[in-house]
């Protein structure tokens, strides 16, 4: 470090942020940037809230459940309020601050009063995991250790800002829950009743898929888009697909494209590579995939 002079520091330091000391100062936004920190602070909070007793914080002994629920719910409101209006600067429609801490105390109030809707949701949720898989030996096992019902848990609740028009804050969600679970859910997808993901890792879901009631998806499923060739100039078209009611999608599966519907009751086989409607009722599985099986004796 001896061979390194101050200046040098504060030079890079320059380069890096593309200012001088006294624009930088001006030009900063770190404090307009919404805290990621707090974000999973407050996932962590909703889920003792959405389950309750089952993710309950040391400071619980001190209360009893209700008032405990009752002050962590005022505290969510507190930082959902504050997150939510410093990310209201990326809404190009809302141009001053009166009108930012208006629509932050509107989304606030709609957010904390569709909880119960969203907890009605999960515990059907819930129990589809229990019904779908038979190594569940309890509903309390999937809640508190299931990573696919923790995914699909923070992509109910980001859903939720999504339709409230919140930016950002969303996929800081979900994203958080991607790197928990291995569980890629875009927070714009929309995904109906009694959702089970089994297993869960490396399922990616996008922006503009739509999915029925009960329906139930294996490791490794992709919902995607053909191509992102067409960069930003895709942004608002359906890139994703559609799955229907009852439809069951096995491992391994790449079901692509906005105009791809899967008809209700249709079973995907694993592997298999869909970019064209399939009709309800159908069997999709892959053929002539022969398996070699040789000794040691056998060159390979």
């Amino acid at each position: 470090m001896s061979n390194f002079e101050l200046i040098e520091f504060e030079r890079i330091t320059d380069d890096i942020l593309g200012c001088t000391e006294e624009d930088c100062l001006s030009g900063l936004k770190f404090l307009q940037l919404p805290n990621r920190d707090k974000v999973v602070n407050l996932v962590d909070n909703l889920f003792q809230i959405i389950y309750p007793g089952y993710f309950l914080s040391r400071s619980m002994k001190f209360y009893n459940l209700r008032h405990y629920l009752t002050m962590l719910l005022e505290d969510v409101a507190y930082h959902v309020h504050q997150q939510v209006l410093l990310v209201l600067r990326y809404r190009q429609d809302i141009e001053t601050e009166a009108e930012r801490e208006q629509q932050a105390q509107e989304i606030t109030h709609a957010f904390i009063h569709v909880i119960p809707e969203v907890r009605k949701l999960l515990m059907l949720d819930v129990e589809a995991f229990y019904v779908g898989d038979p190594a569940a030996e309890n509903r309390d096992e999937i809640i508190v250790s299931y990573p696919g019902l923790r995914a699909v848990t923070v992509y109910r609740i980001a859903h939720e800002l999504v339709k409230l028009g919140v930016p950002v804050l969303p996929r800081i969600m979900t994203e958080y829950a991607h790197a928990q679970t291995g569980v890629d859910i875009n927070p714009g997808a929309s995904i109906g009743k009694h959702f089970f993901i089994d297993h869960g890792t490396g399922i990616v879901i996008g922006e503009t898929t739509i999915i029925g009631d009960h329906v139930k998806i294996y490791q490794g499923v992709t919902l995607g888009g053909v191509t992102t060739r067409g960069g930003q100039s895709l942004r608002g078209q359906k890139r994703h697909p559609t799955i229907e009611d009852n439809v069951t999608i096995y491992s391994g599966a790449s079901i692509l494209g906005g105009r791809t519907v899967i008809g209700h009751d249709a079973v995907i086989g694993g592997n298999t590579f869909i970019t064209k409607s399939v009709p309800p009722y159908t069997k999709v599985s892959m053929e002539n995939q022969d398996k070699v099986c040789k000794g040691e004796e056998d060159e390979i």
